[in-house]
């Protein structure tokens, strides 16, 4: 056998490896999509059926009325909107700092903020509490913006961008006079379209995912976002697993368009921020 056909070979079984791994990954994915039309009786049933007997498309309609969903859409829009917003602003702004200007202990800074990702976050979780509580911002949406909004991986992500950005451009805007903010708005910015895009997927996803975080802060039945809201589908004795199928469906939808519209800047963002291998 020849090397060309050593190569089709080696081609074929890392395709089909590859693909073996794809449906492995997709196959939860594909059972909740099809028990969201099934009855509640039906989810769990032995031997397993992949597809209802019957196609119960009242479970989209149903959920809206069983428990105040649009309510918790709406909370979890305004929460992540508003946390990606900040997060891009103080990781971007950090990041320009940390890599195209000079001041004292500005590695031992970076290294010292850096480090705190090796931290998990349930050992802060107890003196975040405290301290969120002490400033009132527990049971709000702001208190969770403010928890989410800052994160030292988004400033090491953007900073690894920037500092393959030419310190010239930066030497010169700063020769015509242009002040720091200006430069960070003007050049850094326009040109960390990709990095951006990463980030605010990275955010998205995991504040519109997040269960644990608004189970502890948040209280309030009219506050809740949709991962604690779909709880209440969990009762003492029994489980609606229709509906809980259901309201996983509709929240992945939104999760699913920011990745289809971003992900060529996506891909571009991670191969451009000294992540690759």
């Amino acid at each position: 056998m020849g090397k060309k056909g050593k190569r089709w070979i080696f081609s074929f079984l890392t395709y089909g490896f590859l693909l073996l791994c794809c449906v492995v990954a997709l196959l939860p994915f594909a059972w909740m999509l099809t028990s969201s039309f099934k009855e509640t009786n039906q989810v769990f049933t032995y031997p397993m059926r992949w597809f209802p007997e019957t196609f119960i498309l009242e479970n989209y309609s149903q959920i809206f009325k069983k428990i105040p969903f649009a309510l918790y859409i709406g909370n979890t829009v305004k929460v992540t909107a508003a946390t990606v917003f900040v997060l891009v602003l103080t990781s971007t702004f950090a990041a320009y700092g940390f890599s195209k200007m000079e001041f004292p202990g500005r590695n031992a800074i970076f290294f010292a903020y850096i480090a705190t990702i090796a931290i998990p976050w349930h050992a802060r979780m107890i003196p975040q509490y405290m301290i969120m509580r002490m400033l009132h911002l527990t049971n709000s949406h702001l208190g969770l913006v403010i928890l989410f909004g800052f994160a030292p991986f988004g400033v090491f992500l953007v900073r690894q961008f920037y500092t393959q950005i030419p310190d010239e451009l930066c030497e010169a805007a700063r020769i015509d006079g242009m002040s720091e903010y200006g430069i960070y708005s003007r050049i850094m910015l326009p040109l960390s379209k990709p990095v951006v895009a990463t980030l605010v997927i990275f955010s998205f996803v995991s504040t519109w995912n997040d269960y644990l975080g608004s189970l502890i802060y948040i209280s309030s039945d009219t506050k809740k976002l949709i991962q604690t809201g779909l709880k209440l589908f969990i009762t003492t004795f029994s489980a609606d697993y229709a509906m809980i199928m259901t309201g996983c469906v509709i929240s992945l939808i939104p999760v699913f368009f920011i990745f289809l519209f971003a992900q060529r800047y996506f891909i571009e963002g991670i191969a451009t921020s000294g992540l690759k291998g």
